[in-house]
């Protein structure tokens, strides 16, 4: 299924960004699999996710940001959390705005439906979704985990800045389009503001 033609590519602050798809080189093998996939079903992916190479010493949100001029509401953390129901362990991904932080002792062990859920230890995190850590993005992420995005990137006009699998780049799209990722699951407040 196909989405509307042509999508301008996506920029923010000063970095130089180009079509993700036109630069593998700048994304962790199973992304760049993985846009090449969704490239292929919505013609949309192709100009409407960008990457941009950075300074790996500057991929920490705060970091990237002041270097860069970038608004923290753009910028989509990432992480992995894990829970057990019995013999089984539910493994997700919550992507929230930069903003908030991930409500996992309360949403996110509920839709996992788990008695408790944690962070998955970096080491894992890193070796199961073959991602560098401080890149790891919902875009190529392992078939049997979760991908669970903060509502409020369908906002019209919502940008997200993510990890592109490398600590060396990023990935910027729309946030709408984010939510149309195969496999995502939308969530109402699944980041909690800060303080």
């Amino acid at each position: 299924m196909s989405g509307p033609a042509a999508t301008a590519l996506p920029t923010l602050g000063d970095l130089a960004w180009v079509p993700a798809v036109a630069r593998p080189d700048l994304l962790a093998d199973p992304v760049a699999a993985a846009l090449t996939a969704w490239a292929g079903v919505d013609e949309r992916v192709a100009s409407g996710v960008a990457v941009a190479e950075i300074d790996p010493d500057h991929a920490d949100t705060a970091t990237l940001n002041t270097v860069h001029g970038l608004p923290p509401e753009a910028s989509a953390n990432c992480v992995v959390v894990a829970g057990r129901r019995g013999e089984v362990e539910r493994v997700a991904a919550c992507v929230v705005p930069a903003t908030t932080s991930a409500d996992v002792n309360t949403r996110v062990r509920k839709l996992l439906d788990v008695r408790k859920a944690s962070f998955l230890p970096t080491e894992r995190a890193t070796a199961e979704s073959a991602m560098e850590y401080g890149g790891i993005t919902p875009v190529g992420l392992p078939a049997g985990w979760r991908v669970l995005v903060d509502e409020r990137f369908r906002a019209p006009g919502a940008l997200a800045l993510m990890g592109s699998g490398l600590r060396r780049s990023k990935l910027l799209m729309a946030g709408p389009l984010l939510c149309e990722l195969p496999g995502v699951e939308v969530v109402t407040d699944l980041g909690v503001v800060r303080g």
